[in-house]
């Protein structure tokens, strides 16, 4: 027998190579640091009121303000008219220049419920909402009602979930299914689809054939608005809310089934909006940012996908469309996350998961 004597290297070789590939995809969560700020029940949504103050919502009808710096919790008492129903409740939550806007599940009578969004004026004492825009018509679900904010300029966008209805976020005489943007006051912008050529379109409808998008953010880096949604069975994905398109639920899966194990239809075609990143099978995505901080300098311009389904923080570096890298920074930490937000000073992250509010810095 003829023994090569290459062969020690060739497996030393090959053994480096597994090392290299191992690293590059496993979790980073040895370099950060967890700590659990407070317990919460059932979190949805958090916003940063001030560099030590935080206001979160639970789904159950809460809304709470959290002293980052003595961790005390007081409640705000408000006038929304919610119901509590399957996934729906209070929903997301955002701050600018001494004014909240909420998205909430609304009691629209005989269980029928629409994913509304509210605006008040901020008091810690007491919150008096006001209605500025409904989804219609109100759907008797307790499923698939969205729902996140961001807010661009004088513009406020808003995600809204298909109810579990499938082909209803085709018809955009509907506004289930479909991305919305209006005025920060509720009034309707001159310039979206509607008044431009789809004269079939709501007014407050920006782009239809989502499902249930649960993450709605503006990067500070570009100005585009980009959001994550909720496939079926596989299909979650991550992309940019554009006007007047169409990002195809039900016509596409985008590469998941329905629960039932049959075909949806194609991962993507023409004529409909491509995602920039896809996860097949699901990760349940929600939240999302794109980074802009200190604390990881690193990650500036990359976007933070936050999921339910496996516990984990992904990094997405997507500057070069046709190569998007994507780090697992976590997974199993902190339970299943729900919100993601940078601490608007020193750029540390934190979350809503596992029933309570996390932080996540460096680990010095």
């Amino acid at each position: 027998m003829v023994v090569d004597q290459n062969f020690p290297k060739v497996k030393k070789y090959l053994l480096s190579i597994i090392l290299i590939i191992l690293f590059s995809s496993k979790s980073f969560s040895e370099n950060f640091k967890y700590t659990k700020i407070v317990k919460l029940k059932n979190p949805w949504s958090a916003t940063f009121i001030n560099n030590n103050e935080i206001i979160i919502t639970e789904k159950e009808g809460k809304i709470k303000i959290i002293d980052l710096i003595s961790k005390k919790i007081s409640s705000i008492e408000h006038n929304l008219n919610y119901l509590v129903h399957g996934q729906g409740g209070l929903l997301d939550v955002i701050y600018k220049d001494e004014n909240l806007w909420i998205s909430y599940t609304e009691d629209r009578g005989d269980w029928k419920t629409s994913t509304s969004i509210a605006k008040a004026t901020l008091d810690k004492n007491k919150l008096n909402f006001k209605n500025i825009f409904q989804a219609e018509p109100p759907i008797d679900s307790g499923y698939h009602f969205g729902s996140r904010l961001a807010i661009k300029d004088e513009y406020l966008f808003a995600s809204a979930g298909e109810r579990g209805q499938g082909m209803i976020a085709q018809d955009p005489t509907k506004h289930p299914g479909s991305i919305i943007r209006i005025y920060t006051d509720g009034r309707i912008p001159e310039d979206n689809p509607k008044f431009q050529g789809k004269s079939n379109w709501l007014p407050e409808i920006y782009q239809i054939g989502v499902r249930n998008p649960q993450g709605l953010t503006v990067s500070q880096f570009d100005g585009k608005i980009y959001l994550s949604n909720h496939g079926a069975m596989g299909g979650d994905w991550f992309g940019e809310a554009k006007k007047g398109e169409n990002y195809g639920w039900k016509i596409l899966g985008w590469g998941g089934r329905n629960y039932s194990g049959t075909k949806i239809g194609p991962k993507w075609k023409p004529g409909f909006t491509k995602a920039i990143q896809y996860w097949v099978p699901s990760i349940a995505t929600s939240a999302i940012q794109i980074y802009k901080g200190k604390e990881f300098e690193e990650w500036n311009g990359h976007a933070l996908i936050t999921s339910l389904k496996d516990k984990s923080l992904r990094k997405l570096n997507f500057d070069d469309l046709d190569n998007i890298k994507e780090d697992l920074i976590f997974e199993k930490k902190i339970g299943r996350i729900r919100d993601i937000q940078v601490h608007p000073q020193n750029g540390k992250i934190y979350f809503l998961a596992g029933n309570g509010l996390w932080l996540m810095e460096k680990a010095y």
